[in-house]
């Protein structure tokens, strides 16, 4: 044996190799390889770990001591007699820093922020996926390609101008500080959460907002019409608007305040997660893009005798609506800001769950009385209605509340679709009815099943804002909650419609908003892109369950 072992460790190293790699093609020795180089990778990792981590556990009782943090806030000591004159004066001991604080960062509250964005952004691959199933097949790498260079972009825009306009002060209307972020401070507010982990949170909204808007316009939309609209969306559009009821001095969160707008109401508008910023502005965009386009080449309304046109790929679009539920679980309960609050946090996300669930049932169910079938394009935006209806109240109803408000979202979206189909609005997702129409539900909803129960409790759970409280119309609090609730949607509303029919008869006027009617027949993927989604089959535009037909062979029988 051990003249074996020295016969093998004489090989030239070239050949070592070359044993190897013939070792390697069997499936035994491949087995035996990998767990042989995990085994030596994970006790590298385990003696590295352990290198810094020691060090750290053993000094870790008189580090406190030595860091400048630990006496940020300590109050200068009083002074102390002088010595004796025949004793020498001790040195000064160093005054500790100051430092203010809204300025100390909270790690737990900026670790929620941080996992909820990375859930909010997940949602991008939802409304990839959902849209891409609800178009047509010969559509959907334009899906694909316009809602990620959309995410792109709207990280850019987002970083140089548009947080600034949306959370930095200025005015009412617009804030006008913190561009590029310089000169932004080291945490949001008084949350204790980190000003950059704030900052990649609202960039997962607003590119939430701008990808709602490409819903309604699938089909027949210029690549270039799709990158200057997002442009707007991302850059001036949703952050400008969002500033009035999320920016810290925007007049719709100052609103009933004395000197302020509409003192008379005593009530500020309010929306935890962004029913009306989000989903409602989103939602208005798709809906003037839709009118200023116009319907897709063959598009038969029911009314004319024809209806929607077929899905592509229900498996995906059902998928993709469960993803952006999923991801509904950082946008709703992340907006707290704060792992502190933890009963906040499970209230709002059991309001999300029960908002969902009843609004996919009573979608389904209407459907069904209406036609006799179990419609999963039906279901599918009933629950997303749902959770449209529930971002702005989640925090200040019941789970009760939840319920009713979900159960009414899944019935109203069905009706915002008919009255598309009636008006003759081409929306192939249902971006109008599923985010503007429930967005806008779901904003008034706050005023009537407000309960009266809840406290926003932020980072300090023990000594909750009692003031902020809310009680609706149901619960006793008469209309003063739902007056400005109604004021804030209907400003939002009117405001984002008016500039997005501007934006879009501005792009059709310089020929860049719709695609050419060549284009269209042949369809974006191969017009816009070059390649289609599916280059492997054979794309037929006719919808048979009879499959293929069976092969006879040649001289026999079937």
């Amino acid at each position: 044996m051990a003249r074996i072992r020295n016969r093998e460790e004489s090989l030239p190293l070239k050949d070592k190799f070359a044993r190897l790699a013939e070792r390697m093609k069997d499936p035994e020795w491949r087995r035996y390889g990998f767990t042989v180089a995990s085994g030596k990778l994970l006790g590298l990792v385990v003696v590295v770990g352990m290198m810094f981590m020691v060090p750290l556990l053993l000094t870790g009782t008189s580090a406190k001591a030595d860091t400048p943090a630990a006496v940020v806030l300590q109050a200068p000591a009083a002074a102390t007699p002088a010595p004796p004159a025949a004793a020498p004066a001790p040195a000064p001991a160093p005054a500790p820093p100051v430092v203010a604080a809204k300025d100390i960062v909270n790690p737990l509250n900026t670790v929620w922020t941080l996992i909820a964005a990375f859930l909010v952004f997940a949602m991008q691959v939802g409304f990839v996926m959902l849209e891409a199933g609800f178009c047509r097949s010969r559509e959907t790498v334009n899906v694909l390609v316009e809602c990620v260079f959309d995410t792109c972009l709207c990280g850019i825009l987002f970083w140089a101008i548009g947080y600034a306009f949306m959370f930095s002060e200025g005015n009412g209307f617009i804030g006008y500080h913190w561009f590029f972020l310089k000169g932004a401070p080291v945490t949001y507010g008084t949350t204790g959460v980190a000003l950059l982990a704030h900052w990649i949170f609202q960039f997962a909204f607003a590119d939430t907002c701008s990808t709602i808007t490409s819903g309604a316009m699938i089909g027949r939309t210029d690549f270039i019409g799709d990158i200057l609209y997002s442009f707007a969306v991302s850059g001036f559009i949703y952050p400008i608007i969002g500033h009035w009821a999320w920016g810290p001095d925007g007049f719709l969160a100052t609103m009933g305040a004395a000197g302020k707008f509409l003192p008379s109401l005593g009530m500020n508008f309010h929306d935890f997660a962004g029913s009306t910023v989000v989903h409602t502005i989103g939602g208005a965009v798709a809906l003037a893009g839709a009118v200023v386009l116009g319907p897709r080449l063959g598009r038969k309304f029911k009314r004319d005798g024809g209806g929607p046109m077929t899905p592509h790929d229900l498996t995906i679009a059902v998928c993709g609506g469960l993803l952006l539920w999923f991801g509904w679980y950082g946008f709703n309960p992340g907006s707290t800001l704060s792992a502190m609050d933890f009963e906040g946090i499970g209230r709002v996300a059991a309001n999300t769950t029960l908002a969902a669930c009843a609004a996919g049932l009573t979608a389904v169910f209407y459907i069904y009385a209406r036609t006799g079938k179990w419609d999963p394009g039906s279901i599918t935006n009933g629950f997303l209605a749902g959770l449209v209806a529930i971002t702005c109240p989640c925090y200040w109803v019941s789970p009760f509340g939840s319920v009713m408000i979900g159960a009414i979202a899944g019935v109203i979206v069905i009706l915002g679709v008919d009255l598309l189909e009636y008006l003759r609005i081409d929306d192939p997702i249902g971006a109008v009815p599923v985010h503007m129409i429930n967005g806008i539900w779901g904003t008034l909803s706050l005023g009537l099943f407000a309960s009266g129960e809840y406290a926003a409790a932020g980072s300090d759970p023990i000594a909750p804002d009692l003031s902020s409280k809310l009680t609706g119309l149901f619960y006793g609090g008469g209309t003063k909650v739902l007056a400005a609730q109604a004021v804030g949607s209907l400003i939002v509303t009117a405001a984002t419609l008016a500039v997005s029919f501007a934006v879009f008869y501005a792009l059709d006027a310089v020929g860049r908003l719709r695609l050419s009617e060549e284009g269209e027949h042949d369809g974006l993927d191969i017009h816009e892109h070059g390649i289609s989604a599916y280059p492997e089959y054979v794309i037929s535009a006719l919808a048979s369950p009879a499959g293929a037909p069976l092969r006879v062979p040649v001289g026999g029988k079937k």
